[in-house]
């Protein structure tokens, strides 16, 4: 295993300002990949998040961001960007070594983010209004779109900081500010993101940083400076905080879990269906929101295409993610281990068939576990129904499209979905009849600051990027203006 250098003592951002938890406490990071303390943060409490919402609460209010010109706060969003370019190696090693993830994804994601950043900037100068001139001679109307306020951001531990980014630079964008708290297990990337936010200039208080557990995250959400919450994470949690927020008459957006299905039929390019079926559900370990966990494959090649998953599945490297080489790292942690293997043991009780995978790899440190195929997989089953976070994919078979569909529906999430087919009528159908918030088409995986996203049922509330960042981050205002005479109500004289 590669030999790590000395634990990194990080500090919150409140304020503008590095510090330390009111009460002083802290807490480490142990890498799941190495066994061994790579960093030690803050363990906020109430009063911490109190003062990171009293700093952004004071920037909303009285402070300069809200009232920059858009091409002011772009010119802050870009400049952040080119920072995440700058520190593009730090970033990644950090993301590797707190969440177990491969060196070489790391590297993707940091640009990803920097592409977030710059097309975040782009909608700062022009979150546009509305005018309506046909109201009548003497009235002008106008529709404004103001910042929504003080936006806690709460963010898991699977991509920390595209995650914090996919939120973030828009919010920050239309003039809002944020206290946001990363996951305890990848906090790192996140207060170094702060740091850069500071040297690109923004102002004091405009983004803050808490680092902690639940107690923290409990605080942000019922803290009464708070306006919008923006959460992704598990769908349990999501609706925790659902009810905590409406009870106070808070907005939320909401990005939660998802057992998203791709679909196999007959007439697809199979070599790229089973190529996109294979980085589907071992991309991060499995330990993605998006993970094509269920593979949905038209009976007449099921044979083949399980077959090959398999053979496919077996000569992925799976190993220390800080190895250029390694394809699949370690999982995050023992709970989440813990949850793979519950979920996998289920899937062998109740009765599917085991083609590969289905344990823990032997490894000097670490939690590693093989890339895992289930096949003759019942729709009922656990392995079909929740959501592993794990690097396992479960097959089961259709005998036509309207049943592929209904499978795919047979779920109570609804993030993503796939299809792949030559047949562009079948595409569109699919896409049309499958409950999700994304379909994707001869691909998986793809995404792109442009498009929306976010899921319908237990995936979620909301979409994030694109243009639909703006009313999401946003409130809307009527102005009403009217000049000249305007008839009495009270029956006074008409004026001259």
């Amino acid at each position: 295993m590669t030999t790590l250098e000395s634990p990194a003592e990080r500090l919150m951002l409140v304020d503008g300002n590095d510090v330390e938890a009111l009460d002083g406490n802290r807490f480490s990071r142990t890498s799941p990949a190495h066994d061994v303390v790579v960093a030690s943060y803050p363990q906020a409490r109430a009063a911490d998040v109190d003062r990171a919402v009293g700093a952004a609460r004071r920037a909303f209010d009285e402070g300069p961001w809200p009232r920059m010109s858009g091409v002011e706060r772009a010119r802050v969003l870009l400049r952040v960007a080119e920072l995440v370019r700058r520190d593009a190696e730090e970033l990644a090693r950090i993301e590797t070594l707190e969440s177990g993830k491969p060196i070489t994804q790391a590297h993707g994601e940091v640009e990803a983010t920097a592409e977030l950043w710059e097309y975040a900037a782009t909608l700062a100068r022009h979150a546009y209004g509305d005018a309506h001139s046909a109201l009548g001679a003497d009235v002008l109307g106008l529709v404004l779109h103001e910042p929504v306020g003080v936006v806690a951001m709460i963010t898991p531990w699977n991509f920390p900081l595209l995650i914090v980014s996919q939120k973030l630079p828009f919010a920050l964008a239309v003039g809002c500010t944020a206290a946001i708290k990363p996951s305890e297990l990848t906090s790192g990337t996140t207060v170094h993101l702060g740091g850069l936010l500071r040297e690109a200039g923004l102002p004091p208080g405009a983004a803050n940083v808490v680092t902690g557990a639940g107690e923290a995250g409990a605080a942000l959400v019922s803290h009464p400076g708070v306006d919008m919450v923006s959460f992704t994470g598990s769908t349990a949690v999501g609706r925790r905080i659902a009810a905590v927020a409406g009870e106070q008459l808070k907005r939320t957006e909401l990005e939660l879990g998802g057992k998203n299905p791709q679909i196999i039929c007959a007439d697809a390019d199979l070599d790229a269906a089973i190529d996109g079926a294979v980085y589907g559900a071992l991309f991060n370990q499995g330990e993605c929101c998006n993970a094509g966990s269920r593979l949905l494959v038209e009976a007449t090649v099921a044979g083949e295409v399980a077959a090959q998953i398999t053979e496919r599945a077996a000569r992925i490297r799976v190993g220390d993610p800080l190895d250029p080489a390694t394809r699949v790292g370690a999982i995050a942690s023992d709970e989440q281990l813990r949850t793979i293997e519950t979920l996998v043991a289920s899937g062998t009780s109740d009765g599917a068939r085991l083609l590969a995978g289905g344990e823990r790899l032997p490894m000097p440190a670490g939690r590693f576990y093989a890339p895992t195929v289930f096949t003759e997989v019942a729709p009922q089953m656990a392995i079909a129904q929740q959501e592993i976070f794990g690097p396992v994919v479960s097959v089961l078979t259709f005998d036509d499209l309207d049943e592929a569909v209904a499978l795919a529906n047979g779920t109570p999430f609804g993030l993503s979905a796939g299809i792949w087919t030559r047949d562009v009528d079948k595409a569109l159908r699919a896409s049309r009849a499958i409950r999700a918030g994304t379909i994707w088409v001869n691909s998986w995986l793809e995404g792109y600051p442009e498009l929306p996203f976010g899921g319908v049922g237990a995936s979620g509330v909301g979409r994030e990027l694109g243009r639909q960042a703006i009313p999401a981050f946003t409130e809307t205002k009527t102005v009403q203006i009217h000049s000249g005479w305007r008839a009495p109500w009270t029956g006074a004289e008409v004026a001259s």
